[in-house]
């Protein structure tokens, strides 16, 4: 080897190890060349969210953790422009709705108008980051963002939270209420008060939130501005004279919602000199930095260097940075009580257990003069699925995978699981089926991840002779009929309270799919000459059984359906099998209602035959309820022709021949097991 060689340092690759190492390559990546928006004194500057975020730091670690950040000369600046603003003139409201009723579309005029961001076409959608948001167009978590608004040469600090719209991620939205003083209540003003507005009224207004009324799309050739404000004053009570009308699309009207926010939505309440009282409100996975925290601070004050500690778990953090969004991360030297913001800690948070979600947080020394926050209720899970990887050797990717997106969607209920079919899974518990879905793409989009999910299933409530009460979850668990105490045992699914709005001329059909999904009618109201509120008590059953998809289809899209938790009901309910020569597939079950039976067990059959390489024997299969075969599938085998060689023969030996291959079947299928690929479960499963 030539000597000078050795002498040559080593050139390191890839990026810097860590933030906090004070390396002259970690300093340098740190001090990127300012957005010439940065370089400009008015903070009403736009900016763009195509270009890199101007907003870097540079952080001096001390032992200990303590640590100083210096601020670029813009994050400085706003640093500098809200500290000088007074709790008296910070406003957090959030915006709700129906779905597809604009809220997402007004959040970004909003932006616009107060120069957060620039107008533009890559400006679309700007509070909906996740890839499934912009693919899907609905807003699946609430996102949130930092206004600074000039009124009436004042200063004002809003705090901005886009809430999704649909009933799957209502938890999401009552989160968000815990952030928020008010809430502008967006109606559509081609539709209308629909389900979603209704139910998003009452969480609101439960919260004790102050609602200002907003008539959206005015500019649609259908718009009917006065039904709309008709509605809201007739289903609501609310005084329409203080309703704002917009375009979100062209922004008609929007500069007059955020006036009407300073002045009808109250100041938040708190004591910025009192001892720090921090909730958590959301998390996600950050990886160099861990668990990033998303907080509402109600009294106190919070910086970098600070030492906190947590009242759920107990353990103590040095907090590493604080910032708030506008609309992307910008570090801040101190968030005040009144503000949300981020905050990450130094070590970082690593163990995603360790951040639940509700909890208080406080100065260390603090804990006995601060009275924690109640917390959120837990959300009920309404669908359970089971989830296996493609391939047994990605289970611990995988696990890490699913445990991240767990912590950013607390409304999904996590437990390991396993199948003899499928190997090592996960039993998941959502809020209903387009949560199910979401999560599913969120998986393959973020992680790159592909998993095989089963047939979502309902929970079931069995109660023993001796009152002993059994959750099952799980299908494959529930009691089989070998068992005899399920003769005596009552069983129970769970129901939901309905309420579906649609025009009264397409309620004939609606009421016929309800009463088809078993469900029972609880009252008619007519809030409007054409509008209809409908309100069932259905099994949570239909809801998996797409009844969302029948009901649009009968009212030509104009039905809407929100729902909420009903308790339990005691039904006639039954183990669903399918078995493959007479061995059952412990991923393929269900527990249905009887008048359900015949219809699904046909379903499985036919579907799984499809997927079934032909063997050397004949393959059954078998949909069985009980001791009951509800429907049967056979699958004919490769047949060796055992005559081609007897041309013209006597009768007698050509039935020998093939009655000896009879018999040889016979003991093939007698000893042969069934394999079946994976790759066809997958197939199976998928819709």
């Amino acid at each position: 080897m030539r000597p000078w060689l050795l002498r040559l340092p080593l050139r390191r690759r890839g990026p810097a190890t860590s933030l906090f190492r004070g390396s002259p390559r970690c300093l340098l990546s740190q001090t990127r060349r300012p957005h010439p928006a940065a370089e400009t004194n008015s903070l009403q500057a736009p900016i763009s969210q195509s270009a890199p975020q101007p907003w870097q730091q540079t952080r001096h670690i001390s032992a200990g953790g303590k640590a100083g950040v210096t601020l670029d000369p813009r994050a400085a600046a706003i640093q500098e422009r809200i500290a000088a603003i007074p709790l008296e003139r910070y406003r957090n409201f959030c915006i709700v709705a129906h779905i597809d009723h604009g809220k997402s579309t007004l959040s970004d005029r909003l932006l616009e108008h107060t120069g957060t961001i620039s107008a533009g076409d890559e400006n679309k959608q700007v509070l909906d980051k996740l890839d499934v948001e912009r693919e899907r167009g609905i807003t699946v978590k609430a996102q949130t963002c930092t206004m600074i608004y000039r009124h009436r040469g004042l200063d004002y600090l809003l705090h901005l939270v886009d809430t999704p719209g649909h009933v799957d991620f209502r938890a999401e939205v009552t989160r968000s209420y815990a952030s928020c003083g008010g809430a502008l209540l967006l109606v559509d003003a081609s539709q209308g008060v629909q389900a979603q507005t209704v139910a998003n009224f009452y969480l609101a207004f439960a919260q004790g939130l102050t609602l200002v009324p907003v008539v959206n799309k005015i500019d649609l050739p259908t718009a009917d501005v006065e039904r709309a404000l008709g509605q809201l004053e007739d289903v609501f009570e609310l005084d329409t004279s203080v309703a704002v009308k917009v375009s979100a699309k062209t922004g008609l009207g929007v500069p007059d919602v955020l006036p009407a926010v300073i002045e009808h939505v109250p100041a938040p309440v708190g004591d910025a000199g009192g001892p720090l009282r921090m909730l958590l409100v959301d998390s996600w996975y950050d990886t160099f930095r861990g668990v990033v925290l998303l907080v509402r601070v109600f009294d106190g004050t919070v910086k970098a260097g600070d030492k906190v500690t947590s009242f759920a778990t107990g353990k103590e953090y040095f907090v590493g940075e604080v910032g708030i969004q506008y609309p992307g991360p910008v570090p801040q030297r101190t968030l005040r009580a009144g503000q949300v913001g981020y905050v990450f800690f130094n070590p970082g948070m690593k163990k995603i257990q360790d951040s639940k979600i509700g909890d208080t947080f406080t100065h260390v020394g603090s804990e006995n003069k601060v009275e924690p926050y109640p917390g959120f209720e837990e959300p009920k899970p309404m669908v359970f699925v089971a989830a296996f990887p493609t391939d047994q050797g990605d289970y611990q990717k995988l696990a890490d995978s699913i445990g991240q997106l767990v912590l950013n969607d607390r409304s999904i209920t996590l437990q390991k699981d396993h199948s003899d079919a499928l190997g090592a899974g996960w039993r998941l518990g959502f809020l209903g089926s387009l949560h199910c879905s979401v999560f599913q793409d969120r998986l393959r989009q973020e992680h790159g991840a592909d998993i095989i999910i089963t047939e979502p299933a309902v929970p079931t409530k069995v109660v023993w002779s001796d009152g002993k009460e059994v959750i099952v979850t799980n299908p494959a668990e529930f009691p089989d009929h070998e068992d005899a105490r399920l003769r005596s045992a009552t069983l129970y699914e769970p129901y939901v309270n309905a309420t579906i709005t649609l025009p009264d001329e397409y309620m004939g059909r609606v009421i016929e799919i309800c009463e088809a999904a078993r469900g029972s009618q609880k009252s008619i109201e007519y809030f409007h000459a054409t509008q209809v509120i409908l309100k069932y008590e259905l099994p949570a059953s239909s809801l998996v059984d797409d009844l969302f998809g029948k009901l649009k289809g009968a009212s030509k899209g104009y039905a809407t359906l929100d729902y909420e938790d009903a308790g339990w009901r005691q039904s006639d309910l039954v183990k669903l099998n399918l078995l493959v020569n007479k061995a059952p597939v412990d991923a393929i079950a269900k527990v249905v209602h009887s008048s359900q039976v015949q219809r699904l067990g046909r379903k499985w059959v036919t579907k799984f035959k499809e997927h079934v390489d032909r063997q050397m024997f004949e393959v059954v299969i078998q949909a069985a309820a009980g001791r009951r075969i509800v429907a049967r599938e056979t699958i004919k085998p490769f047949r060796k022709d055992v005559l081609a060689k007897l041309h013209a023969s006597d009768i007698s030996r050509r039935r020998k021949l093939l009655e000896r291959q009879k018999e040889g079947r016979k003991r093939l299928r007698a000893v042969g097991n069934v394999v079946i690929d994976q790759s066809a479960f997958q197939r199976f499963l998928t819709k």
